[in-house]
C-alpha cells in the first residue's frame, strides 16, 4: 500500500525521497509474521548486579509510568501466545531489515550462517531479550540493557538455556549511563522503544553517542498517523487484544519527517527507511515502502564532509534571507529557492524563518513543489 495513505502528513510521501536525499525505500525483503508492541526504556536499579553504577550527567529519558506498565507483564516475555505475541511474530521481519542493512554497511556477507561475526551490537530497551538471543547466534557481540530488572533478570535465565547465548551481557541501565561510561558500539539498535520515552530527542542524543565512528543505528516505531491509531491501538489493543489495553500512547508516536529531524540533530541521518505491513490472509508481516503505521530506519553518523556541508548551505541561506526585505518575501524567496541545490537548504529557510513561516508558506509551496517532482 502506498505511503501516501499517511493521514497525519498527507504531504509527506511526495517528499520523502526528497527530504531524505541519500536515503532509499527498502521492500521486497523475505520475512514473516505480526505485531506492534513495544519495549521498555531504561533505568538503573541500585540493586540490581549492574557494573555502570555512576552518577548519569546525561538527562534521563526514562518515563516511570512506562517501566511500571512493562514490569508488570514481564514474566510472559518468552511466552509467543502472550502480550509479546506481536513481537515475536514481527522479529523475522525486523531481523530481516537489520541483517540486509548492516551487512551492506559492514561489508559482511548475509548469506553466512553468521554474518554479524565480531561486531559489537548492543540492544537498547531489549526487554526479555528476543531480539538480542537472534543476534547473538549470528555472531554478535551483543549486550542487552533495559530499565526494568525483572527483564533483565528473564532475559539471562533464558539466554544461559542455549550456550550460543550464554555470552549476552545484559545490564539494568539506560543508555544515558552507558554514554557516561564512554562505551562505544558498531551498530545500536532500538526496537519499539523511542515512544516509550520522555524525552525523544534526548534519547536520540544517547543513541548516537554510543555508535562508533563508522558505525550504524537502526530505530524502529509507529507513525503518528489516522491508520495507526485505528489498527495499533483500537484494532490491536481494545478489538484484536493483541496487545494490553494502554501499551501505545498515540500522542507519542513519531511521524518518519519528525524522526528524521531529530536524528539529524542528534548528528546521525537516515540512509533507508522501510515499512512494517501485515497481511490478515497469511497472518505475517513483511518490508514494504508503507511507512503509515510501523516502520523502521537505518541511520549512520554524519560525517564532517556532510556535516560542513550542510551548514554551508544553512549559512548561505542565511545571509540570502538577512538581506531580502519582509515586503518583497515573495519575489526575494522565489528567488533563493530557485538556485538551491538541496533540500536541506530548502528547509533552512523554514527554520531561519520561523517566526514569517505563515507569511512564506503558501509561496514557499506553491514555488518548491512542482520543482520536487523534476528532481
Amino acid at each position: 500500500m502506498a505511503s501516501s495513505k499517511l493521514l497525519s502528513h498527507p504531504r509527506w510521501h511526495r517528499l520523502l525521497r526528497r527530504n531524505l536525499p541519500n536515503a532509499r525505500l527498502f521492500s521486497g525483503l523475505p520475512s514473516q509474521h505480526p505485531g506492534s508492541v513495544p519495549e521498555p526504556q531504561n533505568h538503573s536499579d541500585p540493586k540490581s548486579n549492574n557494573k555502570f553504577k555512576t552518577a548519569s550527567s546525561t538527562p534521563s529519558s526514562l518515563k516511570e509510568a512506562e517501566l511500571a506498565k512493562f514490569a508488570a507483564i514481564s514474566d510472559t516475555w518468552w511466552d509467543s501466545e502472550g502480550p509479546f505475541k506481536p513481537l515475536h511474530n514481527m522479529n523475522p521481519t525486523r531481523l530481516a531489515f537489520i541483517r540486509s542493512t548492516l551487512c551492506r554497511h559492514f561489508r559482511k556477507d548475509p548469506l553466512s550462517a553468521r554474518p554479524f561475526e565480531g561486531l559489537r551490537i548492543i540492544d537498547v530497551g531489549c526487554g526479555g531479550g528476543i531480539l538480542s538471543e537472534p543476534l547473538a547466534r549470528m555472531g554478535a557481540i551483543v549486550t542487552g540493557i533495559d530499565a526494568v530488572e525483572k527483564n533483565i533478570k528473564i532475559a539471562r535465565l533464558h539466554a544461559n538455556m542455549d550456550p550460543t547465548t550464554s555470552n549476552i551481557e545484559y545490564y539494568c541501565t539506560t543508555a544515558e549511563k552507558l554514554v557516561d561510561e564512554q562505551r562505544k558500539f558498531d551498530a545500536v539498535i532500538a526496537l519499539e522503544v523511542i515512544e516509550h520515552v520522555a524525552d525523544s530527542a534526548e534519547f536520540c542524543k544517547s543513541l548516537s553517542a554510543l555508535t562508533a565512528h563508522e558505525g550504524a543505528t537502526v530505530v524502529s516505531t509507529l507513525n503518528r498517523s489516522m491508520r495507526s491509531y485505528a489498527s495499533a491501538i483500537v484494532a490491536a489493543e481494545y478489538l484484536l487484544h493483541w496487545l494490553p489495553k494502554g501499551t501505545h500512547q498515540w500522542s507519542s508516536f513519531l511521524t518518519p519527517e519528525e524522526l528524521t529531524m531529530i536524528l539529524k540533530r542528534a548528528s546521525v541521518d537516515v540512509k533507508e527507511m522501510a515499512g512494517f505491513v501485515f497481511n490478515p490472509i497469511t497472518g505475517r508481516w513483511s518490508l514494504s515502502d508503507d511507512i503509515s503505521v510501523n516502520y523502521i530506519a537505518f541511520v549512520q553518523p554524519i560525517t564532517r564532509n556532510e556535516s560542513m556541508l550542510e551548514s554551508g548551505e544553512q549559512s548561505k541561506v542565511t545571509r540570502n534571507i538577512g538581506t531580502t526585505s519582509v515586503l518583497g518575501w515573495s519575489t526575494g524567496c522565489k528567488q533563493i529557492i530557485l538556485q538551491l541545490d538541496s533540500i536541506e537548504a530548502i528547509e533552512a529557510i523554514m527554520i531561519e524563518s520561523c517566526s514569517m513561516y505563515n507569511t512564506l508558506s503558501m509561496t514557499v509551496r506553491a514555488i518548491v513543489q512542482p520543482r520536487l517532482w523534476l528532481v
